[in-house]
């Protein structure tokens, strides 16, 4: 599969001039996709460092902690987090450091989430060697490149909603264990299950839910589901 640039502005770095990438890190679970990309990676580019975590809590450490990569790939199904939440919480911690999303899933809707959600690139796992390199080449001068076929005017935010990027930026304002609170709400748990699950009171849960809804302009609890499904924040259909 080919890829293309997204229709709109473009990104910061859209020079038409590669940028430097030396140190990346890989954010995927998978053993052998992480030494496929490492290797192919580093004959193509030229990287002095590759470094692979398995789940998005490594990765959160190491952006926090630890020498900043030049760019990040990024995998959305991993064993901590799944769907555009991976995107989301990431970039919280990666501002200014490019994200491309490579990922086995070409669903448009994730695509439109992904992307509004603060993505450089989203890469098919389908491609071969070659054509992934020619997209992230591209990624890295600054383009935003999605699956060739996409066309994110075929998935525009429903009735009088806010855009899809404003809805994942007030989802990134939430803290860690609202964001907790949150899927355990989008899982149908009931305020004393999600106060045994996160063990935390149940006033506590109620407060979280109010921050929540205020941070994401809801009203009520329903409202809270369908805005994260909107943005396939955890995946959710």
């Amino acid at each position: 599969m080919r890829h293309q640039t997204v229709t709109g502005p473009p990104g910061p770095a859209a020079t038409g001039v590669m940028m430097r990438v030396d140190d990346l890190l890989i954010v995927d679970d998978h053993p052998l996709m992480c030494e496929a990309l490492t290797v192919t990676l580093r004959v193509a580019f030229g990287l002095r460092q590759t470094i692979c975590e398995r789940n998005l809590a490594a990765a959160i450490q190491r952006l926090k902690y630890g020498k900043p990569p030049d760019a990040i790939l990024l995998d959305l199904n991993l064993p901590d987090a799944k769907g555009s939440e991976v995107m989301v919480t990431l970039g919280r911690v990666a501002a200014g450091i490019p994200i491309a999303v490579i990922s086995a899933n070409e669903d448009p809707a994730m695509i439109s989430a992904v992307m509004a959600a603060g993505a450089q690139g989203y890469i098919s796992k389908s491609l071969g060697r070659e054509a992934m390199c020619a997209a992230l080449r591209r990624v890295w001068s600054g383009e935003k490149v999605t699956p060739d076929g996409y066309d994110p005017d075929d998935h525009p935010p429903q009735g009088a909603r806010p855009d899809m990027e404003e809805i994942a930026h007030r989802f990134a304002s939430l803290t860690h264990q609202q964001a907790r609170t949150l899927r355990q709400i989008c899982l149908g748990k009931a305020n004393k299950e999600i106060s045994y699950e996160l063990n935390i009171s149940e006033a506590t849960v109620k407060t979280h839910i109010a921050a929540i809804m205020s941070k994401i302009g809801a009203r009520r609890r329903t409202q809270i589901v369908l805005l994260a499904k909107s943005i396939k924040l955890f995946d959710c259909d």
